[in-house]
């Protein structure tokens, strides 16, 4: 009774951030309710209050990774813009032309996912297109398509999606076999949906007029600073994940040097200044334009599916699926990656690494199909829905983008995609 109890609780929360917009309720309130009202009702369980609280505490490591990396990626994007940084690359994209602009825009996620990874490229290219595009529709239709290049991106690279960089840790797949193998499937992913759209948009982008004080001209960041903060950003977000490679911790460790060094920069590069310009644009004034509703928003889903997992409703699905499948490793991550739109990718490729032992041979083996074609299809599926991704997740955050509006005009797309890399792959193997 309390496990069905937990799943109703779960779909009508799902739905009441669905419906955000006609609700005129704020999703991270719908989140932060269903994910603390799924660990009550399993308090109710039976379970002991031990097991609970350190079931609670496992899941708490792992969400606090991620959120504090998350803080740290977008209080950085925020310094860099103060600083007018963004600029650099904004005086470089002169066309307005949307196909072109869709392009250009498009293969710097595809690309800048894999180095960095799909959530931070998410932020990233978020503060960018509001200097690009002024009217809200086009600016939707451009961010759907950096959810859907940025995890098309992340799912080749061996850091560039949550769930590739677990595949890669855990030994099921190394890094040449997975650029090797999966670039081309994630391009066609990226690709398809591109081409469609650039048959259907038409005319130019209405770029937004900026708007500057008297005080920016009194005392304008200079261009030196402007270069410096711009580069030591994007430096401090590639670093992350060398980091990581060379110290084997965390990335969120590596992320919160970066913002360390780039408050050290910061505090020295502007001491002189008079206070309230010191203000605008030290770390502690930046800090006040950070999104944190959208902090509050991952908190409250990751917790929720968390919940989930530890009630055993995820391994649940896994089992059903192999059975279903009759074992048809094709269609169990097919399934799998639509199923990553709807739960969280991170605990449902969880599942599957304990439900197959690397140490065997064939498909499950170290480098096999299952595990090549499992991280294409966690990586890219997710984009189906605007909540099935890190990145979508943030992209919906920052630009307000609406649920029902992402599935209206972004989710066949990404389901053509997802299906046409999926296909390139099998084709190939």
């Amino acid at each position: 009774m309390i496990f069905t109890l937990m799943i109703v609780v779960f779909v009508l929360g799902y739905l009441a951030i669905a419906l955000e917009h006609p609700l005129k309720i704020d999703k991270a309130a719908s989140a932060l309710i269903i994910g603390a009202l799924c660990w009550a009702l399993f308090a109710f369980s039976g379970i002991d209050a031990h097991d609970l609280t350190k079931e609670l505490r496992h899941h708490l490591v792992d969400i606090a990774e991620i959120l504090f990396f998350l803080l740290g990626a977008m209080t950085i994007v925020e310094l860099i813009d103060a600083h007018e940084g963004f600029a650099i690359i904004t005086d470089k994209i002169t066309t307005n032309k949307k196909v072109a602009l869709m392009w250009i825009l498009s293969l710097i996620t595809f690309f800048f996912s894999a180095a960095l990874d799909n959530l931070t490229t998410a932020i990233v290219m978020s503060a960018l297109l509001t200097k690009l595009i002024k009217d809200k529709e086009t600016l939707w239709m451009f961010a759907g398509m950096v959810i859907l290049t940025a995890n098309a991106g992340g799912a080749w690279s061996p850091i560039g999606d949550v769930t590739t960089i677990m595949l890669w840790i855990g030994g099921q797949v190394t890094a040449g076999s997975i650029i090797t193998n999966i670039f081309i499937p994630s391009l066609v992913c990226a690709l398809v949906p591109l081409i469609y759209l650039s048959f259907k948009l038409k005319g130019e982008v209405q770029r937004p007029v900026l708007t500057e004080t008297k005080e920016h001209y009194l005392d304008p960041t200079s261009s030196f600073e402007r270069n410096l903060i711009f580069y030591m950003g994007v430096g401090g977000l590639l670093f992350v994940p060398i980091f990581k490679t060379v110290t084997h911790l965390p990335p969120y460790l590596g992320m919160m040097l970066s913002l360390g060094i780039l408050w050290l920069i910061t505090e020295i590069l502007h001491r002189s200044k008079n206070h309230e310009k010191r203000a605008e644009l030290s770390v502690i004034g930046v800090l006040k334009k950070v999104d944190v509703p959208t902090i509050f928003f991952f908190l409250g889903i990751l917790l929720a599916v968390a919940s989930l997992q530890s009630a055993g409703h995820l391994g649940l699905v896994a089992g059903i699926l192999d059975e279903k499948t009759g074992g048809n490793i094709y269609a169990i991550n097919i399934v799998i990656g639509l199923l990553s739109s709807i739960v969280d990718n991170v605990p449902l490729v969880a599942g599957a690494m304990g439900m197959y032992d690397i140490h065997g041979i064939g498909d499950y083996a170290v480098d096999g199909k299952f595990w090549q074609f499992l991280a294409y299809c966690a990586g890219t599926g997710g984009s189906v829905l605007i909540i099935g991704s890190a990145a979508g997740v943030a992209v919906m955050g920052i630009l307000k983008v609406d649920f029902i509006w992402y599935m209206k005009k972004i989710s066949l797309l990404a389901l053509m995609g997802y299906l046409a890399g999926a296909a390139t792959y099998i084709l190939i193997q």
